[in-house]
């Protein structure tokens, strides 16, 4: 996992966990976002996505 892919993961967690505790999404709808949100942070502090392995996709630069 490249580090863009790893950035824009965290972000997109941040984003979301903002707005949880500001209140503009509620319900079933921010617990799903919300799993979703730790789904990106754990695969982003791990490396490794699990969708990425069976299409082959891989966002490190080639060495």
């Amino acid at each position: 996992m490249g580090a863009l892919d790893k950035s824009l993961r965290v972000l997109a967690a941040i984003i979301v966990a903002l707005l949880y505790f500001l209140d503009v999404i509620t319900g079933m709808t921010a617990y799903i976002l919300m799993g979703v949100a730790l789904i990106l942070l754990v695969t982003s502090f791990i490396n490794f996505c699990p969708l990425y392995a069976p299409f082959g996709i891989s966002t490190c630069r080639r060495k």
